[in-house]
């Protein structure tokens, strides 16, 4: 049996087919009777969309069925449709389930999940820090208040103590610096254990050994990345971190323009952030970019260095290899 399954916050809703295609039952059913049914029609296939709630639905099914986690982005005769009810984008799923059609969204192994779970809790995290980073800047502002660059370290805390300040404005500089004491506490608990799971991941490893990649973003390059065999070759990856150019043709012209951005953005930020530092540290790709600076400006540069890192990362986790370029062995 095929079992399309429209997935929402608290329930779905379910097509069962056959092998011919015939539909034999729709049923709307809250999430947590899912395992039920997947026991029922244990051994058959199910088919999901990859939303933001997918997972424990996913790992629910997945202990029953055979899942396909479906990419709506390149289902175009879904995410198209001009009719779209749960019902019949269920039946949609389950048909093109049956007919072998669906465009999949990859799901990786348990340990590669749980390090992405963390690099994007700690992002998250992050990004709230400086939310309540920027609101004791606006205080500061509102007031008048000259600060450096340099807030919230020990010397920022010490100026911050001193400040003159009305009773509400303070009060509310201290609710907010106590806000990020408490994410710093759970920024610190969270880099402890992608800490832990980097030294226990040997594609973390190799990649430590690039100049410019640190622990956090080799992390996020292994979370995002997942099993390198997934790609035939490395333009596969560079298209999937989204740093391959646009290409325009028209007649025998061919204009190559700006990257596409389609693929992964955490990926792409990692790569980045490492060639940046990689060009002031290591010969290679300092070379790379220095010749490619003298042609076109930095972000293009910069960009271009972050592709060739990228191949590189390709071949060294497919080879297992530690970094080792061109010119630079003894």
């Amino acid at each position: 049996m095929y079992l399309g399954i429209d997935t929402h916050k608290r329930y779905s809703q379910v097509a069962i087919v056959d092998g011919d295609g015939n539909l034999q039952d729709e049923i709307r059913l809250p999430n947590d009777r899912l395992a039920e049914l997947a026991e029922q029609y244990s051994g058959g296939e199910a088919a999901i969309e990859a939303s933001g709630n997918y997972r424990p639905i996913y790992e629910m099914l997945d202990e029953h069925l055979d899942v396909t986690l479906e990419n709506p982005s390149k289902n175009r005769i879904i995410a198209d449709a001009t009719v779209k009810t749960d019902r019949v984008d269920a039946k949609r799923l389950a048909q093109m389930l049956r007919a072998d059609m669906l465009a999949e969204s990859y799901v990786p192994p348990d340990e590669i999940r749980t390090l992405r779970d963390l690099v994007r809790t700690r992002k998250s995290l992050v990004e709230s820090r400086t939310a309540e980073k920027n609101r004791v800047r606006a205080v500061l502002t509102r007031t008048d208040n000259t600060y450096d660059s340099e807030l919230f370290g020990p010397t920022g805390r010490e100026f911050l103590a001193e400040l003159s300040l009305s009773h509400p404005d303070r009060t509310i500089i201290e609710a907010h610096l106590s806000v990020i004491d408490a994410y710093d506490e759970q920024i610190e608990a969270v880099e402890e254990k992608i800490e832990q799971e980097v030294l226990e991941s040997p594609a973390a490893q190799r990649l430590l050994s690039i100049p410019g990649v640190g622990q956090y973003t080799a992390a996020v390059i292994v979370a995002e990345v997942g099993e390198v065999d997934r790609f035939d070759n490395d333009k596969q990856l560079v298209s999937y971190a989204g740093l391959d150019p646009m290409v325009h043709q028209s007649g025998d012209k061919e204009i190559r323009g700006s990257i596409s951005k389609e693929g992964s953005a955490p990926l792409r930020w990692a790569l980045v952030q490492c060639a940046n530092i990689a060009v002031r540290c290591d010969d290679y790709f300092g070379n790379f970019y220095t010749r490619l600076k003298q042609r076109k400006n930095h972000q293009v540069a910069i960009v271009a260095t972050a592709r060739k890192m990228l191949v590189s990362i390709f071949y060294m986790l497919t080879r297992k290899e530690m970094y080792d370029p061109p010119g630079v062995s003894a």
